[in-house]
């Protein structure tokens, strides 16, 4: 079909506003496009013309009809949150608004927001962080004192009995009082900063995906996608290594029910990355990403929450331990969830090699 002609619809102020123009005719086929625009959807206008403008993601949060209907209805209609995966894998998320015009045609307003709600995330898991380790540590004030005085009482009580059926239960009290201790130091993590040392981070993934490897069912493949131009890394590895193994043993959990489920370990090199108002000129990126059924959306704003656990027996102290770690090394963890696609990024900064502290 034969593109109508609409140039006379452009603007020509339009490559000067910072948000983003798009207009498309009743094909959803771009016609025109901002400067804005082309940095929004990673494209020159000269190459994207005419281009059908679904057909540049391999998901799109945006119903296509929601324009058709925008479009035969002549009302206009806008979307805060709307997700973008382009071919190569980048995600995208934009706010909208879609104008219809004469002819059967449709002016897009795009803003790109994913810096703004990074910013909002990286705020939000700070003060998600301080508050778990207030409540925490206040619980655990009121725990440990009592079980100090249980576990004495068993052990003077054993002392004083002659008959071995009976120390059976004052051993018993002894054991589960010290399980509920080391319950309660799990949920309070280290005060400590773990001694450090720069090592491949590669050979301590490996680690991660031996030992996931042997309680993984065999429906579940777990492949590796590494940077080999990943420097060595200032990190505590026994620590790190726990970070890790949590998050892949949660994919592997949220898989066991699938018939077949993919886990992909992924490492890449990001330079100039800003995390909590600190910019770094490098920083590692540990990715797991796994084809699950997603994070279900009541635990989203709790995931880091210690005791929170989306599964029947679970201590909910995993992901909380994974992002205290991260914290530690002034790394940030970040998640991505929706049915079939679910990363986990772990953003680790390389000290060393920071730049002079700027804030933005």
């Amino acid at each position: 079909m034969a593109k109508t002609d609409c140039t006379n619809l452009v603007h020509p102020d339009w490559d000067q506003l910072l948000t983003g123009i798009v207009q498309l005719d009743e094909q959803f086929h771009i016609t025109y496009m901002n400067a804005a625009a082309e940095a929004i959807l990673d494209g020159s206008r000269k190459r994207l013309l005419n281009t059908p403008l679904f057909s540049l993601f391999s998901f799109s949060s945006l119903d296509p009809q929601v324009l058709r209907h925008a479009m035969r209805e002549q009302q206009s209609v806008s979307d805060s949150d709307v997700t973008w995966i382009f071919h190569d894998g980048q995600r995208l998320t934009v706010e909208f608004i879609a104008q219809p015009l004469s002819n059967q045609q449709v002016l897009l307003e795009l803003r790109q927001v994913d810096q703004i709600r990074r910013i909002n995330q990286e705020n939000s898991q700070q003060q998600q962080l301080q508050a778990a380790h207030s409540i925490v540590r206040g619980l655990a004030h009121e725990i440990k004192n009592p079980l100090g005085g249980l576990r004495g009482a068993a052990q003077l009580l054993a002392s004083e009995l002659n008959d071995s059926d009976l120390t059976e239960y004052t051993d018993l009290i002894m054991q589960q009082a010290d399980r509920l201790r080391n319950l309660v130091d799990r949920m309070l993590g280290s005060h400590e900063l773990p001694k450090r040392a720069a090592m491949n981070l590669h050979a301590v993934i490996e680690n991660v995906i031996a030992i996931a490897q042997l309680s993984a069912p065999k429906q579940i493949q777990i492949q590796r996608d590494y940077d080999p131009s990943l420097p060595e890394l200032t990190m505590a590895p026994d620590a790190i290594e726990q970070a890790v193994l949590n998050v892949v043993m949660n994919a592997i959990e949220a898989l066991s029910d699938q018939a077949t489920g993919l886990i992909t370990v992924r490492t890449r090199i990001l330079h100039q990355q800003t995390l909590y108002g600190q910019r770094y000129r490098q920083c590692a990126v540990v990715e797991v990403q796994d084809n699950g059924p997603g994070i279900p959306e009541q635990l989203k704003d709790t995931l880091f929450y210690p005791m929170v656990s989306g599964r029947a027996g679970g201590t909910g102290l995993g992901l909380a331990i994974t992002q205290n770690v991260v914290h530690q090394h002034a790394g940030k963890v970040e998640v991505l969830s929706e049915p079939g696609d679910t990363r986990f990024l772990l953003y680790l900064p390389y000290i060393e090699t920071r730049s002079t502290a700027t804030q933005e």
